[in-house]
Order: structure tokens, then C-alpha cells, then sequence
């Protein structure tokens, strides 16, 4: 195949693809709609269930131990699959508050996502956090208004509550009808028509009944009395609110709105077919010296997650590299740019949340997972030769704070060990300090549980977690070298590194950070760093 037909072959398959995450508030419906959407996708057979899997049924997204015992998402999952000759790169995020990081990171790595509200609930203080971080690359939105099968509130509240709360115009493109027991469907308003659902959609050949134009007498036989009400409806929405306009979706200032109810399927394809027909294709990535377009040839990519031990039984640690340009061959030699040496990689993982198999070929938008020794980090970026730097993947500073240590002193080696994989990862912050106390920072109490779990699950660790008074982190970054010295000599007894080696001011309260401040007027106290950065 000669040259120009390679480029040809690239920017056809970089156009089939779309890269996206579903973000919400605990509890909104985000991994039951994952399960959906992997389910009309073809991914599996049945909601709960990886095609060909005999083991007891839980989320395909949630894979680690304690996300099954808990009925949580504490940990991002990726799941790539084939959906009208696309590729879909799906990502479910953590909903937790606590494990927001996780969720910030791999909103580095998508085109797109999908908002999921709770139509009872309305807009929840989660849901408002990770919007302000979708909004800082513009990126697009397409939300699904969940739980109609339950009494909820009434779409137009929810309209007027999303518009207000999070600042971003709303068009539905779907609208319900009744909801709770009278919950009959959804009326798509772009291609007018209905949708009629029966409950219990576990199975993806429960085929929904099409009914063509709003003036249909079948919608009058069906449900007497009823349709009057939803003609009014649709006229008024119609009439009140935005149409859709891609070009404002594109940009981040318009959300297409669809009303359903994940658990039994309504609504749930349209998401589906929205993502393919309206989301963006893979994007130029900002790389620090020029902007990267995805059909370029050579190959680049970032690293915005480190899992430890997906596979328990061989102790492995994988890093998910978010491919930006060119194509992954197995074998690719690579430069490694934090530690300016060449890296090969010989067989690149393509995943079903745990389950994975040999990538043969990657291309802008995919996700594929690395096998990782301790050389790749959080925020490195691989690239063919040129001196790349994707950037913007940040640290946020803890909130609370605990000492740790191990049961059995002969274990310590272990716990260090552990400590220092995990934070790698990002499931905790850990610093150390002068006299080699481990420190580990959390935004919430959650991620301590999660920790001490897994430390003792897969390193068969016991820790003892003592309460220390700190009040917040803050990284310093100096003027100059002779500020650095004096600064950390004089505050040594409050000085810390992270897993990266920076210093780090820990505050015992806000008083002493403010004399902190004023004392070294021209050192930075920074709240947040990003990945990868030395200071």
C-alpha cells in the first residue's frame, strides 16, 4: 500500500471513531445506562453480563472486588466495542464525590460525554463539579434525564433547573410521556415519532414499537385520553425552546436533552445513535509546543490512568495511554519524553472493563493499556521522535489525611511497596517526610477504605491509619535555587514529597498557612500541580 493510500486508510478509520465518558451524581443511573448502552451496542447479551461470562452477574464496569460488594464505581473502566462500523471507546467514571480525581483525569481523554440526571433529583452537586470540568475544554454534552419509569419531576423543571444551575442552553430532542406507571415512552420531536417501551428491557431483542406522526390515531386507541395532553406538550416545547444546533453542541454551549429510563431501556438507543451521528470524532490535542491533529502519521499519546493488579494472580500494573495521532503497531518503538529514552511496545491491550485482549492496531481516540514496570507515570506522554507534552491532567490538593503504617513491622517493605503503586496510580495522594513517615492525602474518606481494602486484598498488607492534624497541601514552587534551600531548611518539620519528589507544604491549619504565605512572599503555594511535573 503506498503512501498516499496509508494517509487515506488513517483519516477513514480516525473518522469512525468517538471516544466518550458518562459522567453523574451517585446513584443517577450511570453504570445501569453503561450496561444499555454496551447492550444495544452488541457488547454483551444481557445487562450484568460480558458475553460468554458464567460467573454470578454484576456491572461489566464495575470489576474491582469492592465495586461488586458495594454497588459503587470506585475506579474508571474502559470498554471498546463495534457499533455501525465505529468504534466506540466508551469510559465509565467513578460518580462518588471521593473518587473525583479519577474522573477529572479521564475527562483528559475523551471527545465527549454523557450527562446522566436523576429526573427525581434533579441537578446534584456532582454533577455541577464535573460539568465545570467538562467546561474547561468545551466539551460536548449530550444528557440523558433518567428514572422516568418512577414518579419524578416534570421535564419542563428539569429543563429550567439545567439551564440555570449549569449554565448551558437545552434542547430535547426527546420528550416522555407520563412517567412512573403512566410512563409510556418517548416522543422523538427531530424524527416525530413515538417510541413505545414495554418494562423489563434486559434482553437487547426487546424491540420498542415505532409509531409514525404525532397525529397517529394508534397513539389515540392506545391510550385514551392521554395523547391531547402530549400534542399539547410537543407544540409548546416546540415553540419555547432551542432547536438543536450541532455547531453549538460542538462548541459546548448547547446540550441535546433525552428523557428515558435506563433500567428498562427507554430512551436508551437514541443516546447511542446521537453519539454517532452528532458527537465529534477525534480532536487536535494541545501538545505544549504545537497542536497535534489525530491524522497525523507518526504516532503520540498521553498516559492518563495507571491500574494496579487488574489481573490479581500476576500482579500486573496497567497504564491506559489515550492514542491522540498515527497508529500503534505491536512492537512500536516510542520516545518516553519525561525520561528522555526509547521505550518499545510489544503487546498493547484493548479492554472490556477487566477482560482484554492483544491490540493489533490503534489509531487516534483509541484507548490502549500498557503493560508498566514503574516506568510510565500519570500525564507521560509517548511519542515517534518529536518532543511532545500533552498536558492539563492535574493533582488536586487532599482534603483529609492519615499516617500509616503496618501491623507487622516486617511488612513495611510491602506497604511502601503498595503505597507507592496506588498513589502512582491516583487512588490516594501519599507523601513522605524527612524522618520517613508515610502520609496519605484523600479528597474523602472513601478512598482511605478503598486503599486499606485493596492493600490488604492484594498485598496482604494489615495498616494501622492514625489521624494527624493537617489541615491542606501545598506545593511549592520557587524563584530561584537559593529561595528553595532557605525555604526547606527553615520549614523542614512541615515540609513533605510526593510519589514525584516535589515539596510539599502541609498546614496544620489555615492560620499557618497564611504565615507561611507571608513569610516566603515569592514562593508558590499552589492547590493543584499536574501529573508529571516537577516543581
Amino acid at each position: 500500500m503506498n503512501e498516499q493510500a496509508l494517509q487515506s486508510d488513517l483519516l477513514r478509520e480516525v473518522a469512525q471513531r468517538r471516544t466518550f465518558a458518562i459522567i453523574s451524581h451517585p446513584d443517577a443511573g450511570k453504570t445501569t445506562l453503561t450496561e444499555k448502552l454496551l447492550l444495544f451496542g452488541g457488547a454483551i447479551q444481557e445487562a450484568g453480563a460480558v458475553k460468554a461470562r458464567r460467573a454470578a452477574r454484576h456491572a461489566t464496569s464495575d470489576w474491582l472486588e469492592i465495586e461488586k460488594q458495594r454497588g459503587i464505581s470506585v475506579s474508571s473502566s474502559v470498554m471498546q466495542f463495534e457499533y455501525q462500523g465505529q468504534t466506540i471507546n466508551l469510559l465509565d467514571t467513578p460518580g462518588h464525590e471521593d473518587f473525583s480525581e479519577d474522573t477529572y483525569r479521564v475527562l483528559t481523554a475523551v471527545d465527549a460525554a454523557v450527562m446522566v440526571i436523576d429526573a427525581a433529583k434533579g441537578v446534584e452537586k456532582q454533577t455541577i463539579k464535573l460539568l465545570e470540568v467538562c467546561r474547561l475544554r468545551n466539551t460536548p454534552i449530550i444528557t440523558f434525564v433518567n428514572k422516568f419509569d418512577r414518579e419524578v419531576r416534570g421535564p419542563l423543571d428539569i429543563l429550567e433547573e439545567v439551564e440555570e444551575t449549569l449554565k448551558i442552553d437545552c434542547a430535547p430532542v426527546t420528550w416522555p410521556i407520563g412517567m412512573g406507571k403512566t410512563f409510556r415512552g418517548v416522543f422523538h420531536l427531530l424524527s416525530n415519532r413515538l417510541m413505545r417501551f414495554t418494562p423489563g428491557g434486559q434482553k437487547r431483542d426487546q424491540e420498542s414499537e415505532l409509531i409514525e406522526d404525532i397525529e397517529n390515531p394508534r397513539l389515540d386507541e392506545l391510550y385514551p385520553g392521554e395523547i391531547p395532553t402530549l400534542r399539547e406538550e410537543v407544540e409548546l416545547i416546540r415553540g419555547a425552546s432551542s432547536p438543536f444546533d450541532r455547531e453549538l453542541f460542538l462548541a459546548g454551549l448547547q446540550t441535546p436533552v433525552f428523557f428515558g429510563s435506563g433500567i428498562n431501556n427507554f430512551g436508551v438507543q437514541e443516546i447511542l445513535q446521537a453519539l454517532l451521528d452528532w458527537a465529534p470524532p477525534p480532536q487536535p490535542r494541545d501538545a505544549a509546543c504545537r497542536a497535534v491533529a489525530p491524522a497525523e502519521k507518526p504516532f503520540s499519546g498521553f498516559v492518563f490512568k495507571i491500574q494496579a493488579n487488574m489481573d490479581p494472580r500476576h500482579r500486573d500494573r496497567i497504564a491506559f495511554l489515550r492514542v491522540c495521532s498515527g497508529r500503534y503497531r505491536p512492537g512500536i518503538r516510542v520516545q518516553h519524553l519525561r525520561l528522555d529514552r526509547e521505550m518499545r511496545i510489544g503487546n498493547a491491550l484493548t479492554f472490556m472493563a477487566n477482560t482484554r485482549v492483544k491490540s493489533e492496531a490503534a489509531v487516534a481516540g483509541d484507548i490502549i493499556g500498557i503493560h508498566n514496570h514503574g516506568q510510565l507515570q500519570i500525564g507521560d506522554t509517548l511519542s515517534e521522535g518529536e518532543a511532545l507534552n500533552f498536558r492539563g491532567i492535574p493533582y488536586f490538593a487532599p482534603e483529609l489525611f492519615v499516617a500509616a503504617r503496618s501491623r507487622d513491622p516486617f511488612k513495611t517493605k510491602q506497604l511502601v511497596k503498595g503505597l507507592r503503586e496506588l498513589g502512582e496510580e491516583g487512588a490516594v495522594q501519599v507523601f513522605t517526610n524527612d524522618l520517613g513517615r508515610l502520609l496519605l492525602g484523600a479528597v474523602g474518606q472513601l478512598q482511605f477504605d478503598i486503599v486499606a481494602h485493596r492493600l490488604k486484598g492484594e498485598y496482604k498488607v494489615d495498616a494501622i491509619y492514625e489521624p494527624v492534624q493537617i489541615y491542606t497541601a501545598r506545593w511549592l514552587h520557587f524563584p530561584d535555587e537559593e529561595t528553595r534551600k532557605q525555604c526547606l531548611a527553615r520549614e523542614t518539620a512541615s515540609i513533605a514529597k510526593d510519589v514525584d519528589g516535589n515539596p510539599v507544604y502541609l498546614a496544620t491549619n489555615k492560620y499557618n498557612l497564611a504565615l507561611a504565605e507571608e513569610r516566603w512572599e515569592t514562593v508558590e503555594f499552589r492547590n493543584t500541580r499536574e501529573h508529571g511535573e516537577v516543581l
